[in-house]
């Protein structure tokens, strides 16, 4: 035997935030799924009810009203932001690090690569120690392409 529907009741101002949501601009698919299983859930439909319509769980739809009892429409739209890993490395060091892939190779060296980088950094003491992944994204962050000649500045 199912459960019964919870009662649900939206309040009239997230009613109209949802149906501004909902017709205009571009959103995060998680986002306009929620808000539609909102609104599906304030109009008195029920999880499984609403599961048929909209692509997630009855699991995920009753999770997605408690978070709106709970903390609101905000809280029940949006994810908290999540914890990530700390930045490897800090202001000083990145720009420690992009100044040396801007002058000149060290002598033996053709030219930067991000190996060649990565190597120059820990036996410059600039950091204790470093990966080639991390001196790629932060070359890329920087649009830097010391391995090409006509990318690299020279003072």
């Amino acid at each position: 035997m199912p459960r019964p529907p919870l009662p649900f009741r939206l309040k009239s101002q997230d009613v109209q935030a949802l149906d501004t949501l909902l017709q205009g601009g571009v959103q995060q698919v998680r986002v306009v799924l929620r808000a539609m299983a909102l609104r599906q859930l304030g109009r008195g439909t029920s999880a499984p009810e609403v599961a048929n319509l909209v692509p997630l769980t009855p699991q995920a739809i009753r999770r997605i009203a408690h978070r709106y009892r709970r903390g609101g429409l905000a809280s029940a739209l949006y994810e908290r932001p999540r914890q990530g890993p700390d930045e490897i490395l800090d202001a000083a060091e990145k720009q420690r690090i992009v100044a040396m892939a801007c002058s000149a190779p060290p002598p033996g060296a053709a030219r930067w690569t991000v190996r060649l980088i990565a190597q120059e950094a820990v036996k410059r003491k600039v950091v204790p120690r470093v990966g080639r992944e991390t001196i790629r994204v932060l070359l890329q962050s920087h649009d830097l392409k010391p391995w090409r000649e006509k990318n690299v500045v020279r003072g």
